[in-house]
């Protein structure tokens, strides 16, 4: 029923925070709207900026189960929806052969066709509880075009339809958020069915506040520091930027390190808990003109 998720914006901002995951008006306000419309939440944006984390998020704070389709190339209706168990299908046509039943195969292909030999996959698993459910499908920029028409019945009506045993329709219809870091763009038909959001990197404020959430013991220089590095290092041409979680694990490395000031020598040994890529590294100590040394890989 409609208000199941958050009562109000406000509320959405509360609830969310308690989680540890800060929202800007634009996030609670789609949260919000997700829940109270019951519509799929399209969350668009680069990688590592806290789309994933949002619906984690939603489920940690309603208490809901969440349910995760994790999106490759290659992903089928097997994978995504639910598949027969083959095997254990061919275990009792052998048994009712030896035991001499005689079944004709309409009998037979209606007992092995049953909801014991079903396997239910992601969308099926969350379209089938009537407890509160976050489905999440990530990253679902990266399938094949042909899978978005998969999610087009669930997210339209929310029901999967299967040949053998029939439509099955929520009861209970799960919080659906979709993320695409924008490698493709998607259908307008699946566009259409959802709302839209747009998430990018945090201003410097924004992300010195989720860093002093998330690593209260770092010295608010150094935070600083951090912060301001961090949105130096996006402004380069990288071939991965840092994430908002990879500018928390910098902090907490520098905790750890009881760093008191973030200082060349120091950035250039802990690059690596930030920059993945050794290109990325050489290009950062290079164009920052960061102290002479070798970037760590940490």
């Amino acid at each position: 029923m409609p208000g199941m998720w958050f009562d109000s914006i406000d509320d959405a901002v509360t609830r969310l925070g308690g989680t540890g995951y800060l929202t800007d008006p634009a996030t609670a306000t789609s949260a919000f709207l997700a829940g109270r419309l019951e519509k799929p939440l399209l969350v668009e944006g680069p990688a590592g900026v806290g789309k994933t984390e949002l619906a984690k998020a939603v489920a940690a704070a309603t208490g809901a189960e969440l349910v995760r389709l994790q999106c490759y190339e290659g992903l089928d209706e097997a994978r995504a929806l639910y598949e027969w168990n083959y095997s254990k299908q061919l275990l009792r046509i052998q048994a009712a052969r030896e035991a001499g039943e005689g079944a004709s195969w309409d009998e037979t292909h209606d007992d092995i066709f049953a909801e014991e030999f079903l396997l239910s996959r992601p969308l099926l698993t969350a379209i089938r509880r009537d407890q509160p459910t976050v489905l999440l499908v990530d990253e679902v920029d990266k399938t094949d075009i042909e899978v978005e028409g998969l999610l087009l019945e669930v997210l339209s009506d929310f029901q999967v339809t299967i040949p053998e045993l029939g439509t099955v329709t929520a009861t209970r219809r799960p919080f659906v958020v979709l993320t695409s870091n924008a490698s493709r763009e998607l259908s307008e038909a699946v566009k259409r069915r959802c709302l839209y959001l747009y998430l990018d990197y945090p201003e410097a404020d924004r992300e010195l506040e989720i860093v002093r959430s998330r690593v209260p013991e770092l010295d608010e220089k150094v935070a600083r520091q951090l912060v301001e590095l961090v949105g130096r290092l996006r402004e380069l041409e990288l071939k991965k930027a840092p994430s908002i979680a990879e500018s928390v694990d910098w902090a907490r490395t520098l905790v750890a390190l009881e760093i008191g000031d973030l200082d060349d020598a120091t950035v250039t040994a802990t690059l690596g808990v930030v920059l993945k890529h050794q290109s990325d590294a050489t290009r950062a100590v290079r164009e920052l003109r960061l102290a002479a040394g070798t970037a760590a890989r940490v």
